[in-house]
């Protein structure tokens, strides 16, 4: 069957990717067990004996592995970066999701064959700055920030002729991608570079009364009834005294959902769809990967949306949203 659109699934260890592939992803993305890539947690992650492995398993079953290399590297320790752009390179994975006008140019000079994907990291929003890591760095697609709208996103495919891939469920972030700096004035490790927000070592849990605080560091990041759904204790999604009240400063724990929007965003020109989630369950990817699948095989076939009720129960905070991509408050 012909594809609707590109499904690009979330692979955060060697069972995930194989859950992913065997539920219907047209493509996964993984990163290597350190500071090269965004989500760099204890117990996630891939060796390249993994990467290896994990892309045969994939390749035999027509599904496309990308590798994300997508921290920015520290003056002068440039060594880790090569290496996992090296280590993609040999086992065969079919593009590197870069971030860092270094990287991009270390691949292109020396892995001229191997796709190039301009990561969400490097916040590329405008027809500008999308044609210069084209025409530079030869990137043949843009992972887009997830703060455009659909006409918006449709007029920078028209403006640049570069694949775009969007996210398409899963967890926002604070919408402002590769400008992640809350977490390390708060734990002295940064998102952008050392690829962890909010470390798990740093991470504790204490009951206070009959309610549950999740801390970070020494800062109280949320307090929860028992019956109350709380989020990962991410400064972003934090809730915290504002003029006497508690509130979420940044952003509710709620998920983004574009299911019901796939045939705008195919309208648009969009070449693939993003889920978020390498740091979640095998379970959710399983879920949310074959529920993607179904709609897109029957917008494909011509035929209407399937009812998928799947999604809100493994949605962040039990709630979905549109996000950005129907800009209400205009």
């Amino acid at each position: 069957m012909k594809r609707y659109l590109e499904l690009v699934c979330p692979a955060g260890t060697p069972m995930a990717l194989r859950v992913a592939v065997d539920a219907g992803a047209d493509s996964v993305y993984c990163g290597f067990r350190d500071c090269t890539n965004a989500r760099n947690y204890p117990g996630l992650n891939f060796d390249p004996d993994e990467l290896r492995a994990g892309v045969a398993y994939a390749h035999a079953r027509g599904c496309r592995v990308f590798v994300a290399v997508n921290t920015f590297p520290r003056a002068g320790d440039l060594g880790p970066w090569q290496r996992a752009i090296d280590a993609a390179a040999d086992a065969a994975a079919d593009a590197v999701i870069l971030a860092d006008l270094g990287t991009l140019d270390y691949a292109g000079r020396h892995y001229p064959r191997l796709r190039r994907h301009l990561s969400v990291q490097a916040a590329a929003a405008s027809p500008l700055a999308i044609r210069f890591y084209a025409e530079t760095f030869g990137v043949s697609r843009v992972v887009l920030p997830r703060v455009l709208a659909v006409a918006e996103v449709a007029a920078l495919i028209g403006k640049t002729g570069v694949e775009a891939e969007v996210f398409a469920f899963g967890s926002l972030g604070t919408m402002v991608e590769g400008r992640c700096y809350l977490s390390s004035y708060m734990t002295g490790r940064s998102p952008s570079c050392d690829g962890v927000c909010a470390p798990a070592e740093q991470v504790s849990y204490r009951e206070e009364g009959n309610q549950l605080a999740s801390y970070l560091g020494d800062v109280l990041m949320n307090r929860v009834d028992a019956s109350e759904g709380a989020a990962y204790p991410t400064p972003c999604k934090g809730r915290f005294l504002v003029r006497g009240e508690p509130r979420y400063l940044f952003e509710e724990p709620t998920a983004l959902n574009v299911m019901p929007l796939l045939a705008e965003l195919k309208a648009a020109g969009v070449t693939a769809l993003k889920i978020e989630g390498r740091q979640r369950s095998r379970a959710y990817v399983g879920a949310v990967v074959a529920a993607f699948r179904r709609s897109l095989d029957a917008l494909a076939a011509g035929e209407p949306l399937p009812m998928e009720t799947a999604l809100r129960g493994v949605a962040e905070g039990g709630r979905e949203t549109f996000g950005a991509y129907q800009k209400g408050w205009r």
